[in-house]
């Protein structure tokens, strides 16, 4: 095993045209230890329902950006930021992905499949159960009015490693 540790970490606006940058940026970070692409498949899906959940629900920022005054550059609806930090320990990959908006008050009901807060956006209620899905291990800390963070971890490698012990 690799024992050498990488760190990382990214802010951007809490928009959706934001995600996908987010979802890249994780999986590129990975590849020096070349995982499979289903693994990098796995963290790209992660981050992104992750991310999404940051900006739609943490931050209730579905609309992107709006063009400023005259002559500005647009600006986000909502001006929170989203900070994904990840650490490569070895070959287990550590991902927080951050918002300060309004927080999650019931977690549990939050994670349930199907569930969603904003039924109105045909949202589908299935971000922390995909998170969970492709994901070793998740932990979702939140407190209203003061944002929330989702910790996720995946080993990476252990494909050729079950391969091995065969």
């Amino acid at each position: 095993m690799n024992s050498e540790k990488n760190e990382m970490e990214l802010s951007f606006d809490a928009v959706s045209e934001n995600e996908s940058f987010a979802r890249v940026a994780v999986a590129a970070f990975v590849t020096h230890i070349n995982p499979t692409l289903e693994e990098i498949d796995d963290v790209k899906t992660a981050v992104s329902e992750a991310v999404t959940n940051a900006i739609i629900h943490g931050y209730e920022n579905y609309r992107g950006y709006v063009k400023g005054g005259e002559g500005e550059r647009p600006v986000p609806v909502h001006q929170g930021k989203v900070y994904v930090r990840c650490r490569l320990e070895g070959d287990v990959l550590h991902i927080e992905v951050q918002d300060q908006g309004k927080g999650i008050a019931d977690i549990a009901r939050a994670m349930e499949p199907m569930y969603t807060s904003r039924p109105e956006l045909d949202r589908s209620g299935m971000g922390f159960s995909f998170m969970e899905a492709f994901m070793d291990d998740l932990e979702v800390e939140s407190r209203p009015a003061a944002g929330t963070i989702v910790r996720m971890t995946k080993k990476l490698g252990s494909t050729s490693w079950i391969a091995c012990g065969e």
